[in-house]
This record gives C-alpha cells, structure tokens and sequence, in this order.
C-alpha cells in the first residue's frame, strides 16, 4: 500500500483476519460476526470461487465492514475485486506488471514480499506498506526485526503461520502495524455458523495490541 495522508489499512486494528469462503450465504454474518468482534478490515481470499460475490455481499450490506480481496495475483483479479467492492488488495507477492495494475485501481494495496531485495525493490517504487508473506516460513520476528534498522521506512503485515500466541511478539516490532490469519475463523465454528463464537474470538483477537481500530477512512 504506498504512503498516504489518510488512515491505513495497517492501522485499522492489529489483526486483519483472512477468510476463505464456500458459500456466499455465509459472508455478511460472518463480516458483522468480525466488524462487532472489533475487526473492521476483512481479507477475502480469491481461493474459491464464490469469492467476488462474497465481497460484494459484504460491501453493500455490511458498511463498517472494510473488505478487501486476497490472494490477487493477476490485473484481471485487481478489475473484478474492486467492482466488487474491494477497498484494498494483498497479494502474495508482485510483479511490476501485477504493482502497475494495482497504483492504478484506486484503492490501498499490499503488495507480498519474504526477501530484503524486494523490499528494496518496492521501496524503490515508492511502496512503503508492504505483507511480509509466509511470515514464520521466511524468519519470523527475527527477520523483520533485522529489517527495521537498515530500512526503518517499511511497514508490515506479517501474514503466514501467525496465531494468538505469537502474535503479539509481531505487533510488538516497531516495523509491523498489523497481522493478517485465521485464528479467529475456526472451520467447525464456520461450519457450525456459529457467529457468536467467532465475535468472542474477534474481540480477543482485537484486544492483542495496546491500541484499537482508529476508523475507517481508507483512500479510495
């Protein structure tokens, strides 16, 4: 997501929670299930193939819900989210042809990185807001404790491994703004649509940082 004067995705809340979804039924109460839980900004992961209309589900009846699509990997998938209704995309990993479709679809984005060299890269491009991906498979807090000196400019959203228990030894770092996983979404609770349970783990999942979610003006 490059710098902007306005709020940032990596400062909605500590934890951005990473759904993957089968059925588009289950999208709105699962979102209102996060956004009451304290959890605003949502990653739907283009894994399946209900996930557009999953977003745009969430987008016109969920408004505190800020939603986003995962997983893009093409300028194709960067089109279709954002009519969709995506307010922010993250990808794995990036391409110049992949940052060149997202600077020009309006909205914040978060571009994936595991290495120094592309993270250089894009700062080079102007991104400073980056998702450190797989996090525990590339070095963990290690690794992006050693980033901070060198290239203290770098935000990041550590995404990849990442749970209750370690989380807060990320959101610790002075480079991390916030986390991105699963914890929160269990499959049975899923499966069981049992929303009650997932606000509860919502709201602990929220409460892991000293600050909680400033708003949600994003641009775009």
């Amino acid at each position: 997501m490059a710098s902007s004067p306005h709020a940032s995705l990596l400062d909605l809340a500590p934890v951005v929670p990473v759904v993957v979804l089968d059925h588009v039924s289950d999208a709105v109460p699962l979102a209102r299930a996060l956004v009451a839980g304290g959890l605003p900004a949502i990653e739907v992961t283009l894994r399946t193939p209900v996930a557009l209309d999953a977003i745009r589900v969430i987008a016109g009846e969920v408004p505190d819900a800020v939603v986003g699509a995962g997983t893009v990997i093409t300028p194709a998938q960067v089109e279709e989210s954002v009519a969709a209704g995506a307010r922010f995309l993250v990808n794995p990993g990036w391409t110049d042809v992949l940052l060149e479709a997202m600077r020009g679809a309006g909205v914040p984005f978060l571009p994936g990185v595991s290495t120094t060299s592309e993270v250089v890269a894009l700062l080079e491009r102007g991104v400073t807001e980056m998702k450190f991906f797989p996090a525990e498979a590339a070095g963990g807090t290690a690794y992006l404790k050693s980033l901070s000196g060198p290239l203290p400019q770098a935000r990041f959203c550590p995404t990849g491994g990442i749970g209750a228990g370690n989380a807060p030894e990320y959101l610790a770092l002075p480079n991390v703004g916030c986390v991105g996983g699963t914890w929160m979404l269990p499959a049975d609770a899923i499966a069981a649509r049992d929303w009650g349970r997932i606000e509860k783990l919502a709201r602990e999942a929220s409460g892991l940082s000293g600050t909680g979610p400033s708003g949600t003006d994003l641009p775009g």
